[in-house]
């Protein structure tokens, strides 16, 4: 479809230069007016739809007239002849494509380079940089990671399917006195225990002790103060402080990256702030020196923000401290010494959105060029039904149990359908199942909207779920299979593509036809959602292609391979979107 619409635009393009000419009207009045192009709300209106009302100014013309106009000349452009047939509705000139010519064409493409199907060159030669994840190891991940590390995940490999050359990096929390509370209440409570003692996994273990910090408080009023004092220790050096910050810590990543692991998360490089939290603090000095910065009465170092309408910003504290942002100024410069990237997109929850401002322009006024490519991918809350999760009152769902509970779920879905044989090991099925509900759920949303996560809807293996969408590329695995053990008419057909010019046919081949640009879209936009949507209107339309038009059992051999051939590639087109919004394809279900 993309390159119809280019195709058709260009050729709009010149009819309406051939009409300013014929009024005398420069067609360099039309440069700021491109064609835009619209999918009409009704098939019956074509599949490609121009709105004239951008043009009535310029030509002086009313917009039907221009329609019109335009139209009788594109009866006389070669160009467009074999494209397809126009006709005008009021103000818009619709374009009725050329069926059989489209379906030839995608299928060719989907022929040459199957896997290749909807990747592009546009990010080429770019080298880009995503950070996302950063969890704390003073707790498990939990359902706002995931959302956190779906979009990081997924948008790395959208950019990576456009061209760019990405590098994934997770930066670990591992300390503050967010640490030190889990280590004082394992201290109060832990009496030598281990993950391994406890039968429990290692990161779930930490956090519960975070918890039961609270405890703690209740029974220890100097508690805060303790957790406090605990820090400064660790800042010192103290032998026995770090040999607990060290153990549980290492419990705590552990068990964070057997979770990514699980999910399908992967990076290229893992920051640990424990190494770098005092980076920042001399390229602070130096931005003081050069009056980049300002000392103010206090003695603390600042920025003058008013430039963006701030307030002043603090970057060194007056006892010489730095703070997350001056972390955040030299981390961003160590790392473009790392690998000198184009571009770096921290995805970060959009309550951080103050921070990341302030951090882009404080770069900038620093001289480094690169700061003006920094982008903050920003994304809403997500929350349960009952309401937001705390993790200090222990009402989070982490990652691991609420995965648990969907792959259980998903194992009583298969069972009360019957089909333990058919799809191997229930187990490992009954989990990917589950991991394409949550990432689906997740990713099908704008990434700046909030939203409210319901696991028993994600999992519906109806509707706009990832259970659905990996049914019906389970369902064309399925149906191949039997072409390919000797079953049904195709054998001997030939791919004849005027036998796939019916609506319903149409309708799967528009779908598969708009994946790639759905793909430029996601990349251009940091926006996954344009391919879990894509996905899904596809699925939709195989639906309902396949409810009306048998395949194996077709009437006649050509007409068998003509839809086995189209039933193929929509299944190359799942298996290509799913990878890049974190699904596992499934081959049965």
């Amino acid at each position: 479809m993309k390159d119809a619409k280019t195709l058709w635009k260009a050729c709009v393009s010149r009819a309406l230069e051939a009409l300013a000419r014929e009024k005398g009207i420069p067609a360099e009045a039309l440069s700021a007016l491109p064609p835009a192009v619209e999918v009409p709300p009704k098939p019956e209106l074509g599949d490609l739809g121009f709105p004239m009302f951008p043009y009535a100014k310029v030509l002086r013309a009313a917009p039907a007239q221009i329609a019109q106009a335009v139209a009788a000349a594109l009866v006389g452009d070669p160009e467009a002849a074999g494209l397809g047939t126009v006709r005008t509705e009021g103000p818009y000139l619709n374009v009725f494509l050329d069926r059989p010519a489209v379906v030839r064409d995608v299928l060719e493409a989907l022929g040459r380079d199957p896997d290749g199907y909807g990747r592009n060159e546009s990010l080429a030669g770019r080298k880009i940089m995503v950070e996302f994840s950063s969890p704390n190891t003073n707790k498990p991940l939990h359902l706002g990671h995931l959302r956190n590390d779906a979009l990081g995940e997924s948008v790395s490999r959208i950019l990576a399917a456009n061209g760019a050359e990405v590098f994934k990096i997770d930066l670990i929390n591992d300390r503050g006195v967010h640490i030190c509370k889990s280590m004082l209440a394992y201290m109060a409570y832990g009496n030598g225990r281990t993950p391994e003692s406890e039968g429990v996994k290692s990161d779930h273990f930490v956090g519960d002790y975070y918890v039961r910090f609270n405890d703690l408080k209740k029974e220890d009023p100097a508690a805060e103060e303790k957790a406090q004092a605990l820090l400064v220790k660790w800042e010192a050096g103290d032998p026995d402080t770090l040999a607990l910050w060290k153990t549980m810590n290492g419990w705590a990543e552990g068990g964070i990256r057997q979770t990514y692991e699980r999910t399908g998360i992967s990076f290229d490089k893992y920051y640990h702030e424990s190494r770098i939290y005092v980076t920042g603090k001399d390229e602070v000095l130096r931005g003081l020196e050069s009056g980049v910065f300002f000392k103010a009465e206090d003695g603390s170092v600042r920025v003058d923000l008013s430039d963006i309408g701030l307030e002043t910003k603090v970057l060194l504290r007056k006892d010489g401290t730095s703070i997350y942002m001056t972390q955040d100024i030299g981390l961003a410069i160590e790392r473009h010494k790392d690998w000198p990237f184009d571009q770096l997109i921290y995805v970060v929850a959009s309550e951080q959105q103050y921070h990341f401002k302030v951090l882009f322009h404080i770069l900038a006024k620093l001289g480094y060029p690169w700061a003006a490519n920094l982008y903050h991918l920003s994304y809403g809350l997500v929350n349960l039904p009952e309401g937001r999760m705390k993790t200090r009152e222990g009402t989070v769902v982490d990652a691991d149990t609420l995965l648990d509970s969907l792959r259980e779920l998903a194992v009583e879905e298969i069972a009360s359908k019957g089909r333990e044989d058919a799809v191997g090991d229930i187990s490992e099925t009954a989990e990917k199942i589950a991991l394409g509900a949550v990432h689906f759920y997740l990713l099908q949303a704008t990434p700046s909207k909030d939203m409210i996560f319901n696991p028993k809807e994600s999992l519906s293996f109806n509707g706009a779920t990832g259970p659905y969408i990996q049914y019906m590329g389970a369902r064309i695995s399925s149906m191949l299979r039997k072409h390919d053990s000797g079953e049904g008419n195709a054998r001997g057909g030939t791919v004849r593509p005027e036998l796939l010019a019916g609506d319903a046919e149409w309708a799967l081949i528009r779908r598969i036809a708009e994946y790639p640009e759905a793909v430029a879209q996601a990349a251009r936009d940091f926006d996954p959602s344009a391919v879990a949507t894509c996905l899904y209107d596809l699925a939709s339309a195989f639906s309902r292609f396949y409810h009306d038009n048998p395949v194996l059992t077709a009437p006649d051999k050509d007409t068998a391979a003509s839809r086995l051939a189209l039933a193929a590639a929509a299944r190359t087109v799942l298996r290509n979107g799913l990878s890049l919004v974190c699904i596992p394809f499934l081959e049965t279900m």
